[in-house]
């Protein structure tokens, strides 16, 4: 990789020994090639992340929530820096009160909120492990979880109440408290004094705490700060340590990262806090914002209103994952392709001159500018008038979609990658490197990263192009996985944490995803098939949205099962003459026959092996969803339960594919 501009090698490779398979050399950032940015003095906690900027930006507006006046909702309404703090140290001395102090878990279950960044500001200040509970992983995860952790005090949006109910009896042997963060129902504080808990409304707990003031004690780099679960696509959720080093040093590195591209974060900046707090991406971006005094506004809670927060609350930072920028695409080129002959021409017209022109190497805003005035503007618009930068994270963006934002939306469009266990940013793409579409770019400057070889599924990390499992070392990592000492250590090896991605570094120094080591499995006739891999290739056809490939090893072929993308097979339907509601289409024998050639057309494109062909396929009108449980939180697929839930589908599609041909 000599002709590399992003990376700097720090680590030579290594042959394979001692029953370990070989491993690339290890690279790391050329904004770190001086070293990772150095510890800030004073900066010990995520305590001292919000106290810091209280301090420094005291009247800064920090939390907003849209005012609603006579049913309608209207301007954000912000709270300071200042007026959160008073309101934290009030949360903090009630928790106290309650004889609740360092070392205690503390759940907290709800849709992003004011409320929310309070309790778990509460929880840093007086070193309680903050335990986010999310009920994407159904009723039984947030019991498991209560239990797992010994979770003794929960805070609750008021709507989660009857939810964290159902966890009882079991739940009641480790949870003494619940806070509600809005009312609490005399059937409520009924039902839990019965099991001898004690149940608070927001104000009710607030003011336990009047007139007590407490100490709060030093805190350490090495103190674990949050026990997040993962919902993992297999087996029970795992607890992830994150302690206060992790997060402060991916702070660091995320600091001199924007700084390295002059898209530094200032108090200026806005934020829209929609993606779940329960999860790491939006925990560190928002940790990130707090710690620059910048401004958090959250949505309203319904996707079908995310657009209208945005144009109300105009944030020039906007974090999303693929699913919600595949809408906005879906939303953009349905818009376009229904306008007039002129407009769609015109479109068409600056999106190609501005596209040849960020191909031949000029920055997105230099590409273009009156175009950008013209044509462009209403896109921008769209998302408030004031994204400067779109960062997409939690699963892979297709690259039509991004190239496709990356020209129309006027910002930098990055997709990152990270994981719980790696405190989310371990690598980002970089603004106006055209060369980074479909990557997700070079290191992070606070790890270090190598490929390992996986033999048996043909990857080696010491060929001319380096494949493997990807691996990273550094301080953002997690402390283990909390009572599993035996999984921390499958996946923690000699430092390096195995990530189970496959990935390929590329020439210049960016990392592209490729496969998902577990997702292997051999069909009858002896041939390994790399389905993550297939998945990503066949969603590339415009007419589907999300494809499950699935073969075993009793069979000799692959079948899949689409969700169609609902505009596209209709108009294919009318171009064809066939008038049917789209329900009815995916039941439609010829629908079937022009999504398998679409995907045999892609797949001759991409010179796939025979055996990597669909050769039966069933179309669901209903996307795989968490209702059903067939993906998780993030939007990965659960392969099991998808199995489970197709079995009879499969089957079928097995018999119809194996019929001896007339």
């Amino acid at each position: 990789m000599a002709q590399n501009r992003f990376v700097i090698e720090v680590e030579k490779a290594k042959e394979a020994s001692d029953g370990r398979p070989s491993r690339g050399p290890a690279y790391r950032s050329i904004f770190a090639k001086d070293g990772f940015p150095a510890p800030v003095p004073g900066l010990d906690s995520c305590w001292d992340v919000f106290r810091m900027s209280v301090e420094k930006y005291p009247s800064n507006p920090m939390l907003g929530n849209r005012e609603i006046v006579d049913g309608k909702a209207g301007r954000y309404k912000w709270q300071t820096y200042k007026e959160v703090y008073d309101m934290v140290i009030k949360v903090g001395n009630s928790i106290r009160s309650c004889g609740y102090g360092e070392g205690v878990k503390c759940g907290i279950y709800g849709a992003n909120s004011a409320e929310w960044i309070m309790s778990m500001e509460a929880c840093n200040a007086h070193g309680l492990l903050c335990v986010p509970l999310y009920d994407t992983l159904g009723s039984g995860a947030i019991e498991f979880i209560i239990s797992h952790a010994e979770v003794s005090i929960a805070f609750a949006e008021e709507k989660k109440i009857p939810e964290l109910l159902k966890t009882f009896p079991n739940a009641t042997k480790y949870l003494r408290t619940i806070v509600s963060f809005g009312k609490v129902t005399p059937e409520q504080k009924e039902e839990v004094e019965k099991f001898g808990l004690a149940i608070y409304s927001w104000t009710e707990f607030l003011k336990l705490g009047e007139n007590q003031s407490f100490d709060l004690p030093v805190k350490n780099r090495s103190d674990i700060s949050t026990i997040m679960y993962t919902s993992g696509t297999t087996g029970d959720p795992k607890g992830v340590l994150i302690s206060n080093e992790s997060i402060i040093t991916l702070l660091a590195g995320v600091k001199r990262l924007l700084e390295s591209v002059d898209e530094k974060l200032t108090e200026k900046d806005v934020y829209l806090s929609y993606l779940p707090l329960a999860h790491i991406f939006d925990r560190v971006i928002e940790e990130t914002f707090i710690w620059h005094g910048a401004s958090i506004g959250f949505w309203r809670g319904d996707v079908k209103l995310l657009i209208e927060d945005l144009g109300e609350l105009k944030p020039t930072i906007f974090c999303a994952v693929p699913r919600v920028l595949d809408r906005v695409y879906s939303g953009l080129t349905q818009k376009i392709s229904s306008g007039g002959f002129l407009k769609k021409t015109l479109f068409n017209f600056a999106y190609s001159y501005k596209m040849n022109n960020m191909k031949k190497g000029h920055k997105h805003a230099a590409a273009s500018p009156i175009l950008d005035k013209i044509v462009f503007d209403k896109v921008k618009q769209g998302l408030g008038g004031r994204v400067r930068v779109i960062l997409s994270g939690a699963a892979p963006l297709s690259v039509h979609v991004e190239s496709y934002l990356r020209v129309v939306t006027c910002a930098h469009v990055l997709q990152g990658y990270g994981l719980t266990e790696t405190c989310a940013g371990t690598f980002v793409s970089l603004p106006n490197e055209l060369g980074m579409l479909g990557t997700v770019g070079p290191p992070v400057p606070n790890v270090d990263a190598c490929l390992e070889s996986v033999p048996e599924m043909g990857y080696d990390a010491l060929a001319s192009t380096p494949r493997g499992e990807i691996c990273v070392k550094g301080d953002p990592l997690f402390s283990g996985y909390y009572k599993r000492e035996d999984l921390t250590k499958e996946v923690l090896i000699d430092g390096w944490f195995h990530t189970g991605d496959i990935g390929e570094w590329q020439p210049n120094g960016s990392m592209k995803i490729i496969d998902r080591k577990k997702n292997i499995f051999k069909l009858s006739q002896g041939e390994y098939v790399a389905v993550e891999n297939l998945e990503n290739i066949f969603s590339q056809v415009p007419s589907i949205e999300s494809i499950w490939v699935y073969g075993n090893s009793f069979e000799a072929f692959l079948v899949a099962v689409v969700n169609p993308r609902k505009q596209a097979l209709e108009d294919w339907a009318e171009e064809n003459g066939i008038s049917m509601d789209f329900n009815s289409l995916c039941e439609d024998s010829r629908a079937k026959s022009y999504i398998l050639e679409e995907l045999s057309k892609l797949g001759k494109e991409k010179k796939l092996k025979g055996f990597e062909f669909i050769k039966a396929v069933h179309l669901d009108p209903v996307p795989f969803d968490m209702e059903r449980d067939l993906i998780t939180p993030t939007f990965k697929k659960k392969r099991p339960q998808l199995l489970k839930y197709y079995q009879n589908v499969i089957d079928n599609l097995y018999k119809s594919g194996n019929k001896p041909r007339a």
